[in-house]
């Protein structure tokens, strides 16, 4: 995973469908992401399998945030963007908390048996494109592409 420029102009240009949710950072709420986006998934003409690979890896992705961006702090929010095409869908996870350290986000290795950090495995074994843009001065963006096949 690297940090890119967000590159999302074209695929919003050609978005047909887009739903926009904001969510307290709160793990209990993450249902409510869930519940909003399969449902968009399955619209979108996703096979129910994908659909539900798709909401695991956001789920970790919120997680993260939820964890390691807002440090716990379940004040804040998470601003969800999903988007779908004939092409791809496009995710994007808006956050303001602790900006990460983007060369040190990488999947942990799958023969190390311990809790936690498949998070980022998850996204990058299910999302064809996973990047953060970091240069806004109050947010992050983490942008999740997936290419229709």
């Amino acid at each position: 995973m690297k940090d890119e420029g967000r590159g999302t102009t074209e695929a919003q240009n050609h978005s047909t469908d887009a739903v926009t949710l904001i969510v307290p950072s709160h793990p209990k709420y993450l249902y409510v992401i869930r519940s909003a986006v399969y449902p968009v998934l399955l619209d979108a003409g996703f096979p129910r399998r994908d659909a539900r690979n798709i909401i695991l890896a956001l789920d970790e992705a919120c997680s993260n945030i939820i964890k390691y961006a807002y440090e716990g702090d379940t004040t804040k929010f998470i601003r969800l963007r999903v988007a779908a095409d004939e092409r791809r869908l496009l995710i994007e996870l808006t956050d303001s908390g602790k900006k990460p350290d983007v060369s040190k986000i990488a999947p942990r290795k799958l023969d190390e048996v311990r809790p936690g950090g498949l998070g980022t495995h998850f996204m990058a074994s299910i999302f064809d494109s996973v990047s953060y843009d970091t240069s806004a001065e109050a947010e992050t963006v983490l942008t999740l592409v997936k290419e229709r096949r």
